[in-house]
């Protein structure tokens, strides 16, 4: 889905409202955190943390290089 918004000032900082549809969809509510990521492509707004699914993702790979050890020491 893309949908434009306008930014408004808030205070020293700018900032914009999300459609309904999308926080829906998100399960976003309000009070929840969510990411600014600023990429080449432009900003990416995300309620995933990107540096939990790196860790995510190495834990994954030591588990795989790993799986004998972990399995003997599960025993």
């Amino acid at each position: 889905m893309i949908k434009e918004t306008t930014l408004r000032q808030y205070g020293g900082s700018l900032g914009t409202t999300l459609p309904k549809a999308m926080t829906d969809r998100l399960n976003l509510a309000a009070g929840d955190s969510v990411y600014v990521v600023e990429t080449e492509g432009g900003i990416l707004i995300t309620p995933h943390d990107p540096n939990f699914a790196r860790a995510m993702e190495a834990g994954e790979r030591i588990a795989r290089r790993y799986q004998n050890a972990l399995r003997e020491l599960a025993k």
